[in-house]
């Protein structure tokens, strides 16, 4: 290549290119490591990938006519017929193809959807060989991949100039090849281990600007059919479009609930009272689980409703601000460790079910339905789960017509114990890979002992296991049925009612586009807060943002320590988790209220807003605002 760029005598590049592209016979013999081997293993593609790399890199630098002559024999590939099951050679000849840059500019788009539909279009077998030869890619490669299917499904949704790109009409089926050959790469990051790239790298957010809830009502209707629909691939949908999916299916689900009421009410002509429409809870602070519990239980019929909070005793209309207020005190109560209901793990900082037994497990279920109203009011919880709870809630996402089906039961590994009992998973870690003699040396059986309540209870980990030790031979299945007895087995009465509470409010074909990690921020939000962009989004009543106060208001914001913030998102907005479309989804407003400057600030909770009367100073701004917002419990909220 270099001494054709200097020369300027480019014929041995151009015969090279020219030959190789021209079918997929030419197209092994040029980049498989050994032109007899078979290479047909899942394992090793028999690609020599630092020739596939060093020729794709020289190519864009090359003459027009050699890159056209590439771009025309790879027509001439694609064209020909090809009769019967696809080879393995057949099958390095397209992943070779596809990791050429050309397709990167739309004059190509026509050659690439081509490319992309024959691939979409081979065998489950087939497909699984090339997941697996595609997480063996770079992750540089790799990531360029991603991007260019994700830019190409982007610019035929949206194209910048229309005449660039074929009609629509005509080609239909370019998306739905584009978005089953990136689920080939999500499926390749998802085996990786750690993955190749972040989950979120896969979402398109040009689809956030699509009709989404048409795309999830066809899949509603048609499933996983022949009639193509994004929801069919969520893992290219962001957070944000899942959660606007599930809070229009709440709304849905909410409008036909209160419907149902209403018509039932006019039917038997009786008095229509406004507040069948929602969801009412009435409290007492001093009894705050028990009459939850108590009017959860008995208003199950309404948790489709929209939910309206009210204290007894106490002036005000929840407007939002005091049901974010009830979900707080809830989960505060709940989860302290004198409740005894979960057991907050130090090593991983996070929380785990209580394996006492009981003969009732409602207020597991409350919780779980706690969980689920959040979820369906757009509340975020200061909850502290593993990321494997949100798994064991999935497990199945919808639940079963068979009421004695088990729920709530992931499968469990090691790494999953990891995220909740560091310490333990490290010591059956070592177990494993222990070389002495294990039954001697650890005297373990299959029978394990654990604390309940303050008193040692054992438990066989399979029958007759207090008699059956534990060697060398039979290891990994102690290890696997001890980290399936603690994460399933001993919690399963506790974890199946907190399930069936989750799913009786979140009911929804929509929490099957969802992963973990997604159940996860759509219940806790993200705890990352970021403060300038707040600034960003903030909104002024009274104020601009070139006045004195408020330049003295985010001074003194944007140096608060992280828990002073929290208690400032917390005393706005009644919640100190951000949502998932970010700071600016919060709606933040500053307004002016004109009273003395000894006044202290006042929010309304159900606006996400802040009123601050005009502090001259920054000392003074900093001292009101700081009693205001470490006193805010019940007071100052409105």
């Amino acid at each position: 290549m270099d001494r054709a760029a200097l020369s300027g005598d480019w014929r041995e590049v151009r015969d090279f290119y020219l030959t190789t592209f021209e079918s997929f016979i030419e197209i092994n013999a040029a980049f498989k490591r050994e032109a007899n081997g078979l290479f047909n293993t899942i394992e090793d593609s028999g690609v020599n990938a630092k020739f596939v790399n060093a020729v794709y890199d020289a190519l864009l630098s090359t003459p027009q006519d050699i890159q056209k002559s590439v771009l025309k024999g790879i027509i001439n590939s694609l064209l020909r017929e090809w009769k019967g099951p696809r080879t393995k050679d057949d099958l390095r000849a397209y992943f070779i193809l596809l990791q050429n840059p050309q397709y990167s500019s739309t004059n190509t788009y026509v050659i690439y959807a081509h490319l992309l539909r024959q691939i979409a279009a081979l065998s489950e077998a087939d497909h699984h060989f090339l997941v697996h030869w595609l997480k063996r890619l770079s992750a540089r490669r790799f990531r360029q991949l991603v991007e260019r299917l994700l830019q190409f499904i982007s610019t035929r949704l949206f194209p910048a100039d229309p005449d660039e790109l074929p009609p629509s009409s005509k080609c239909s089926w370019w998306i739905p090849s584009a978005t089953k050959v990136l689920s080939l790469f999500n499926a390749a990051n998802s085996v990786s281990s750690p993955p190749i790239m972040p989950f979120t790298d896969f979402y398109n957010i040009t689809l956030d600007h699509i009709d989404f809830m048409e795309e999830y009502r066809t899949w509603q209707n048609y499933g996983n059919s022949n009639r193509f629909s994004f929801c069919q691939f969520p893992f290219i949908l962001s957070t944000v479009v899942k959660k606007a999916i599930i809070q229009k299916d709440s709304e849905q689900q909410m409008i036909s609930q209160a419907r149902q009421s209403l018509v039932s009410k006019v039917s038997r002509r009786q008095r229509v009272d406004m507040n069948l429409l929602f969801l009412n809870i009435k409290v007492r602070r001093a009894q705050l689980l028990s009459d939850s519990l108590d009017e959860l239980t008995r208003k199950r019929c309404d948790l489709k409703k929209k939910l309206r909070v009210t204290f007894v005793g106490e002036a005000g209309l929840d407007m939002g601000g005091l049901t974010k207020e009830w979900f707080l005190l809830l989960v505060r109560q709940i989860f302290h460790t004198d409740y005894g209901m979960f057991t907050y793990m130090k090593d991983s900082r996070c929380h785990w079910f209580s394996s006492w037994k009981c003969d009732n497990y409602s207020e597991f279920q409350l919780v779980g339905t706690l969980m689920g109203l959040a979820v369906y009011n757009s509340i975020a919880l200061d909850i502290h789960f593993p990321l494997y709870c949100y798994r064991k809630l999935l497990s199945p996402p919808t639940v079963p017509c068979d009421q004695n089906a088990f729920v709530g039961m992931a499968t469990a590994t090691l790494e999953d114990l990891q995220q909740v009992m560091p310490e333990l998973a490290h010591g059956l870690g070592e177990l494993l890979s222990y070389e002495g003699n294990v039954e001697e040396d650890f005297y373990l059986t299959f029978q394990i002992s654990q604390e309940e309540m303050g008193i040692m209870k054992s438990y066989n980990l399979k029958p007759g296991g207090d008699k059956i030790p534990v060697t060398k031979q039979n290891r990994k299945e102690y290890v696997q049925l001890y980290v399936d007895f603690l994460l399933n087995k001993s919690i399963y009465k506790q974890f199946a009612a907190f399930y069936h509470g989750f799913h009786s409010v979140c009911a929804s074909d929509a929490l099957m586009l969802l992963r973990p990690e997604e159940v996860e921020m759509l219940v806790c939000g993200s705890p990352e807060l970021d403060m300038s962009a707040l600034q960003k989004a903030a909104q002024y009543e009274g104020y601009n943002k070139a006045d004195t106060t408020v330049r003295c208001f985010w001074e003194v914001v944007l140096a608060f320590p992280l828990e002073l913030q929290k208690k400032l998102l917390h005393f706005a907005t009644g919640s100190d988790r951000v949502p998932v479309g970010g700071m600016a989804d919060l709606n933040f407003k500053i307004s002016k209220i004109d009273v003395p400057t000894d006044w202290l600030p006042v929010s309304h909770t159900c606006f996400n807003q802040i009123c601050l009367p005009p502090y001259r100073t920054r000392k003074e701004l900093k001292h009101k605002l700081t009693i205001a917002i470490s006193n805010a419990e019940g007071f100052g909220l409105e």
